[in-house]
């Protein structure tokens, strides 16, 4: 081989490196940036309306779930949801609570810093506009005024139990629903169950760590994006 060659190899393959290393930097940057806004629940990026029609897409252990969000439907719920998922929020986080044909919940950091900064960061109620049928996802909550973070997948038509009950819809379920009907159920309420039951302190105590190790077959959101739903016209 030629010397200049050679060089103009070393050359290529050092600025590939280089390159790669820039790459892993700014993806190193932006985890920082994100983990550092949620521990900032005030902060203005964590707090900015929510376009009125936005896709979510749920990179799960199961398959991508996609949910289109209506900000018309319920204000004050897509606009924590979408902040949530701008930031990360929902990276990693375990589908603990799934009653198969029933619902799949979902919403509790698995870094207990993180969720505990939010677990009483509550915003206020929205009228309700849409029942809770199947393929609908809202906040869970226990008390008026008190959705934080936790939200769920109605995987029947729970309108009859859960409509009077103030539980509001702000998406549906657009692609996925066979993936969130197959979330591993085996746990039922055992892995930490709803709000008002209160046992969720492992959860918040112990994060994904307390997970892993009593219900190691939880399926999980491995990351989460927001992205605009397709035009009408398809492209």
């Amino acid at each position: 081989m030629k010397p200049g060659v050679r060089s103009l190899s070393g050359i290529a393959i050092g600025a590939l490196f280089i390159a790669s290393c820039t790459g892993a930097s700014h993806q190193a940057h932006e985890q920082v940036e994100a983990a550092s806004l949620l521990l900032d629940p005030d902060a203005p990026e964590m707090n900015r309306r929510a376009p009125e029609l936005f896709h979510v897409r749920l990179e799960t252990s199961k398959g991508v779930i996609v949910i289109e969000a209506h900000r018309d439907w319920a204000p004050h719920g897509a606009d924590r949801f979408y902040n949530l998922v701008q930031a990360g929020y929902y990276d990693d986080a375990r589908f603990f609570r799934v009653i198969r044909g029933c619902w799949a919940q979902f919403g509790i950091n698995g870094d207990p810093k993180i969720s505990n900064v939010w677990r009483t960061r509550t915003i206020p109620d929205d009228p309700r506009r849409e029942s809770n049928v199947r393929d609908t996802v809202a906040f869970a909550f226990a008390v008026p005024n008190g959705r934080t973070t936790q939200v769920f997948i109605n995987l029947r038509d729970n309108a009859a139990t859960h409509d009077p009950g103030s539980f509001v819809p702000f998406g549906k379920v657009v692609e996925g629903m066979s993936v969130a009907d197959a979330l591993n159920s085996e746990y039922g309420e055992a892995a930490g169950s709803g709000i008002r039951a209160g046992k969720q302190g492992p959860l918040f105590q112990m994060g994904n760590a307390y997970l892993e190790r009593n219900f190691p077959r939880l399926d999980y959101i491995r990351r989460t994006t927001v992205g605009e739903p397709p035009s009408a016209n398809g492209r």
